[in-house]
């Protein structure tokens, strides 16, 4: 009977300390990986094989094509009692800075918007976005261009209006006057 509880607790011993072995063991590098390869092969961090120093990797491979973090500084999400609901932010991402709204139209017409980055020394960059009749959200962006000076000095607006040859009624405007960055 002593013999059946010392296997019994031989194998819940086992069964406890495998996955504490794997876990601890650490993830397997792949293939190709150039922040893993260099240093694993030689056995001290950020060598190659001959001891000189492993050229350093511009971008993670682990990123999934994500690339840079992009910080966005957006202002309060805003509805109208007409059905649109809008929140504009600036984004910036390495030396690129630009703006971009996310909308949904419940109006059930179609509608016309301008986004709107502004720089620092006056400089500006528009866009005309067609904000169809659906009701599913959508987005709005300008082209990205060279952050000039603190990323702190863009400010970004859009206005939505009727869609009509004369320009209609304004319906919306939604600004990025938020104070905060925050980073992703």
């Amino acid at each position: 009977m002593n013999l059946r509880l010392l296997a019994l607790a031989g194998v819940v011993a086992f069964t406890v300390a495998l996955p504490l072995a794997v876990a601890s063991a650490g993830p397997v590098a792949d293939a190709g990986d150039p922040g893993r390869d260099g240093a694993a092969a030689a056995g001290t961090p950020g060598r190659d094989d001959k001891g000189t120093a492993a050229p350093v990797p511009t971008r993670s491979p682990r990123l999934l094509g994500l690339g840079l973090a992009t910080a966005a500084r957006c202002g309060p999400e805003l509805s109208s009692p007409d059905g649109i609901e809008a929140q504009t932010c600036v984004l910036t991402q390495g030396e690129d800075t630009w703006a971009r709204t996310y909308y949904r139209n419940a109006t059930g017409d179609e509608l016309s918007s301008v986004l709107t980055l502004m720089g620092p020394g006056g400089r500006t960059v528009q866009m005309n976005c067609a904000v169809g009749a659906e009701d599913d959200p959508g987005v709005c962006e300008t082209p990205r261009e060279r952050t000039d000076g603190d990323v702190g000095g863009y400010s970004a607006v859009a206005e939505f209006a009727e869609r009509t040859a004369a320009g209609g009624p304004l319906l919306l405007r939604s600004g990025s006057n938020s104070g905060q960055w925050q980073g992703g």
